[in-house]
């Protein structure tokens, strides 16, 4: 089948430098939060900082936050910062750490090692990481009380030795947990614009994806997979869309859900007729409550050029091409306010586009 679609025109709004030396953490770097701000988490050496992205783009060269790291060793396990940007809660090797703005800490949640599997000593350096690249996520809620962390915690009584656990954001108190039969190479987490729900995804390398969503009222935690072919990857979510969007790990197809993971909607990728099977890359997700974002690659990954794509948010048919001014091989983020950001780590630039000039 030959490509159809037409060329949309992507108008740039927006480009700004990171500082030298930052990196965009690993996860969900470019967040929106419940109350509408959309922030950059980067790692700056040992600290953490939090930029505004409208004030960075509006030429504010100061993080909005800055957060020591509490073990700058540590390297994997993406930081979660406060809505009102007071403190930051870090997913570190052998304990889920809240950290105020001088550096000081405010509480610590012990658990398992996730290195090598947790049962090896600790000596020597106790802030040395163990080996292993495995490691678990953290989040704190929109409306700041809650701390959602996946942990190294083994229960010989169910057979599991991870759990997600729900903590109070005040004194890292235990609220509720979730054995989870995984074995976690590496996982990060999104809050659903609903203000319940939050879902986690979990890799397991060559064993696949999990993937969960639960809520926690107060009293109880209910909690669901919806993940059975363990290879959906959970891509974003919109305020407008009571579900979410996932993308297949192989790149095979992009799929929006119902919140019990019913398919509402699914697209493969546009093929030309002479040339291989294209696929989904990883970054996808809702520049607005009618459009979806997403980019596929070649699948032998020759590619010179990012190819992005325009889709109907509630069909997922294929709206059309993005036609930029210049070269873009990036990762796509949308904003969900109509809005999209494409990074060149050649030159630290984040950009800001549109189909729209203002």
């Amino acid at each position: 089948m030959s490509i159809t679609a037409v060329s949309v025109t992507a108008h740039l709004r927006a480009s700004a430098e990171l500082p030298d030396g930052a990196a965009l953490v690993n996860g969900f770097a470019l967040e929106r939060r419940g109350g509408g701000s959309r922030r950059a988490l980067l790692r700056h050496g040992r600290e953490l900082e939090v930029y505004d992205l409208d004030e960075l783009f509006a030429g504010e060269r100061a993080p909005a936050a800055v957060f020591p790291v509490p073990r700058p060793e540590w390297e994997r396990g993406g930081p979660s910062v406060s809505p009102d940007g007071s403190f930051a809660v870090f997913a570190d090797q052998r304990a889920v750490r809240a950290v105020a703005r001088d550096g000081s800490t405010l509480w610590e949640h012990p658990h398992d090692c996730w290195g090598f599997g947790g049962s090896h000593p600790h000596t020597g350096d106790e802030r040395e990481p163990c080996p292993g690249p495995e490691h678990g996520s953290c989040r704190i809620s929109d409306d700041g009380r809650l701390v959602w962390a996946h942990i190294a915690s083994a229960s010989a009584a169910r057979n599991c030795r991870e759990h997600w656990v729900v903590l109070d954001a005040g004194d890292g108190g235990e609220l509720a947990r979730l054995p989870l039969r995984s074995e976690s190479s590496g996982s990060f987490q999104l809050s659903h614009p609903d203000g319940a729900h939050v879902g986690l995804g979990i890799g397991m390398g060559q064993d696949g994806v999990l993937l969960h969503w639960a809520r926690w009222d107060g009293a109880e935690l209910s909690s669901w997979g919806v993940n059975q072919e363990l290879n959906r990857i959970l891509a974003d979510v919109h305020p407008a869309h009571p579900g979410f969007l996932t993308v297949e790990h192989g790149g095979a197809d992009l799929r929006l859900h119902a919140l019990d993971g019913t398919v509402l909607a699914e697209r493969t990728p546009e093929q030309d007729e002479d040339e291989d099977p294209p696929c989904w890359d990883h970054g996808c997700g809702f520049v607005d409550a009618g459009t979806v974002i997403a980019s596929t690659l070649d699948s032998d990954y020759d590619t010179d050029r990012a190819r992005h794509w325009l889709l109907d948010a509630r069909t997922l048919e294929i709206r059309g091409t993005v036609d930029y001014p210049g070269p873009v091989d990036s990762y796509v983020r949308p904003l969900g306010d109509g809005t999209w950001l494409t990074y060149d780590d050649a030159y630290g630039t984040l950009d800001r586009w549109s189909t729209t000039e203002e």
